[in-house]
């Protein structure tokens, strides 16, 4: 199977005869999508791979780690929500929440659509040693701000942003760092690689 390079500097595969399952880091303001009518960025300015889809999505404000295959048993596998595949999350949320708000958040929490399924909550500090966001979140010097672990086995529309601000905590910025087995590692933004099909 034949190679070139895309402009991230990783290998692109020209035909994909086989099962294929790409891990990219999505940037910040990218459609989980490979068109737009709009003319917003979409995943094919990182991708380019014939006949891959997202399994699953990632929202356009948020970052991190999505799939794509061409293989529609692992994508059933990866998005179905009856197949519960854990997705962690690293959250920058306005405030700094009490041991209360992380137990709601483990608990689950009543959102519009219904109660969330039990979450692992984890209160990590005011700052990590993550890549910049451009741009970057709006800063206020009368709000302190933290970072939250969070991973849950569901899929609800926007769900951990919404479950943050449930428990009074608003998400600043969003990064998605795992996927079942699966994890971001050392990817940055705009850059994938191929991992063995399971």
């Amino acid at each position: 199977m034949s190679r070139s390079m895309n402009r991230q500097g990783r290998g692109v595969l020209k035909q994909a005869a086989s099962p294929v399952l790409i891990l990219l880091n999505k940037p910040f303001q990218v459609l989980c999508q490979f068109t737009d009518k709009e003319g917003r960025a979409t995943l094919a300015d990182y991708v380019d791979i014939p006949g891959v889809y997202a399994a699953g999505r990632l929202d356009y404000d948020s970052e991190g780690l999505v799939a794509l295959t061409n293989s529609g048993r692992l994508q059933h596998v990866i998005s179905d929500p009856a197949n519960k595949l854990p997705k962690t999350y690293l959250v920058q949320v306005e405030g700094v929440p009490d041991e209360q708000a992380l137990a709601k958040l483990r608990k689950g929490v009543l959102l519009k659509d219904g109660m969330t399924r039990p979450a692992k909550a984890e209160l990590l500090g005011p700052e990590l040693d993550i890549w910049p966001r451009t741009p970057p979140i709006r800063f206020r010097k009368s709000v302190p701000d933290s970072w939250l672990k969070i991973t849950i086995t569901e899929g609800k529309n926007r769900q951990v942003r919404r479950m943050t601000a449930a428990v009074g905590y608003p998400a600043l910025r969003l990064i998605r760092v795992s996927i079942g087995q699966w994890e971001i590692e050392d990817l940055k933004p705009g850059e994938w690689k191929e991992v063995v099909v399971p």
